[in-house]
């Protein structure tokens, strides 16, 4: 049976010309709900007032930029001849390994000009992350991207997932509709999985760090995982995806790190009373 309802609009309301889109929408919220979140760990934890607000306000913006330049070096062989593009963010084109790597980088700049520890602001920053990233495929859902390769209506039911989801996976490809795999859900699933999981580690009270590490692995497994399902993968040759690559070398780099850290005798925990 094929699907007899319209496919969601990905413009949630307009303003006079300004068009307000749900997946600026669901960002938005994503940033928001995790400012918050790790606003209340960080003040639990006695960390300096407005510490989350102040590094927002630069890495937001950074992690935009660094997203945009990550997309744009996988796909220069386009932007190469349409320069004009580059700027044009709004027609989308974002990475989340490159606002990943803007984001950390501006952490880390911002806590030693603070004399603050990079350790503990990542660890308390990485439910906020993962919940962002939770939310934020969500985004890619309304705007039917970021799917898998076609499937039946049948095998999508089988998965027990809502019609209105399933409907919405009904996609016009150059022309031709069929259903796709809701990689947005599978990955969002995981991340939920992963948001719990970090929140748990939380109680453990683990050595300071590896809350971050763990995150990275968990997520980097995840990631691997969808993308090997995606039809629309940033490759950097025509059977290596820039996501699996970077995701495997992340889940090697975060495990030897947390063993030299471990072996090296770092014994200072998330929650350290002595070294707060």
């Amino acid at each position: 049976m094929l699907a007899t309802v319209q496919p969601i609009d990905p413009i949630a309301f307009s303003l006079g010309s300004l068009n307000v889109a749900w997946y600026g929408l669901i960002i938005g919220t994503g940033i928001i709900i995790g400012y918050f979140l790790a606003n209340r760990e960080a003040d639990r934890l006695g960390m300096p007032k407005d510490l989350f607000a102040d590094l927002l306000i630069w890495a937001v913006p950074i992690a935009i930029i660094s997203a945009r330049i990550y997309y744009v070096i996988f796909q220069w062989e386009f932007y190469a001849d349409n320069p004009g593009a580059i700027i044009q963010i709004w027609n989308g084109g974002i990475a989340i390994h490159g606002a990943l790597i803007g984001s950390v980088a501006t952490a880390i700049v911002y806590a030693n000009r603070k004399g603050l520890s990079v350790w503990k602001i990542v660890d308390i920053a990485a439910p906020s992350i993962i919940l962002g990233q939770m939310l934020g495929r969500w985004g890619n859902f309304i705007n039917q991207e970021a799917h898998g390769g076609e499937v039946s209506r049948a095998f999508l039911e089988g998965l027990f997932i809502p019609d209105w989801i399933i409907n919405q996976m009904y996609i016009n490809v150059n022309g031709s509709f069929a259903y796709y795999h809701p990689t947005f859900l599978y990955e969002s699933l995981w991340n939920l999985a992963g948001l719990i999981l970090l929140l748990l580690l939380r109680k453990v009270n683990p050595r300071r760090g590896e809350i971050f590490l763990t995150y990275v692995i968990w997520y980097s497994i995840g990631r691997a995982f969808v993308e090997g399902l995606r039809t629309d993968s940033l490759m950097l040759t025509e059977t290596i995806r820039v996501a699996q690559l970077l995701s495997f070398v992340l889940i090697i780099g975060a495990i030897a790190i947390m063993i030299y850290r471990r072996r090296k005798g770092v014994t200072t925990r998330y929650v350290d009373k002595q070294n707060n």
